[in-house]
């Protein structure tokens, strides 16, 4: 199944995100630092005026003082005073030179708490046809635009076990390379909630190499 970048699929995620019952999280993590990113719509071939949804997804470089090599959805730690729709946005501006304003918004899912101490919400945002992406190399190795169909084949999502907690570990799979939480488990709730479904991921499991 494929799904056209066009108004028609616009119109069904903001529906969708708007009729899922999203979870914030309560005092018992009041200590974690808030954070956001970016699940940002856009069409997955920038020639042309048509094409298929797709959403972006960044590596980022080695040498980052914190999971650097690691793919990522764009965002980063909330400033004092911003709330996590401008962290949102002001991080696609710094890493991928991608500006968008508030009414790109369609929704938000749960919060998800990170081994790391963050709290991260996800923004889901409508980037509109011929958004061109321009990576800042001081923080981002590579930009991908990932097909949404491609994260909503059965065989997208898998779960493993760990020896260091009894949590799952959810992986999606995206060319070949195995994307992990957090950003896995943010990639994961947003494909339940385009198919209708109010799935949590609060306690998925991250890799113990995503714990620094």
């Amino acid at each position: 199944m494929s799904y056209a970048f066009d108004e028609g699929f616009r119109t069904l995620v903001a529906a969708r995100c708007a009729a899922f019952p999203r979870q914030g999280v309560g005092s018992a993590v009041a200590g974690l630092k808030r954070a956001a990113v970016a699940i940002t719509l856009l069409q997955a071939d920038d020639v042309g005026p048509d094409g298929d949804a797709a959403f972006i997804l960044t590596r980022r470089i080695d040498g980052l003082r914190a999971h650097g090599g690691q793919w990522a959805l764009p965002g980063g730690r909330c400033d004092a005073g911003e709330t996590p729709v401008q962290a949102a946005l002001r991080e696609l501006v710094e890493e991928i030179d991608l500006r968008l304003e508030a009414g790109a918004v369609l929704g938000l899912l749960d919060d998800y708490p990170t081994r790391s101490g963050y709290l991260i919400t996800p923004i889901v945002l409508w980037a509109g046809a011929g958004a061109h992406l321009r990576l800042n190399a001081d923080e981002v190795a590579s930009v991908h635009r990932i097909p949404v169909a491609d994260i909503m084949r059965p065989d997208a999502v898998s779960f493993t076990t760990i020896p260091e907690s009894d949590r799952r570990v959810v992986r999606v799979r995206i060319n070949g390379n195995m994307v992990h939480a957090p950003t896995a488990a943010m990639i994961y709730q947003f494909r339940e909630v385009l198919a209708g479904r109010a799935t949590r991921v609060a306690d998925l499991e991250q890799p113990v190499f995503a714990w620094r």
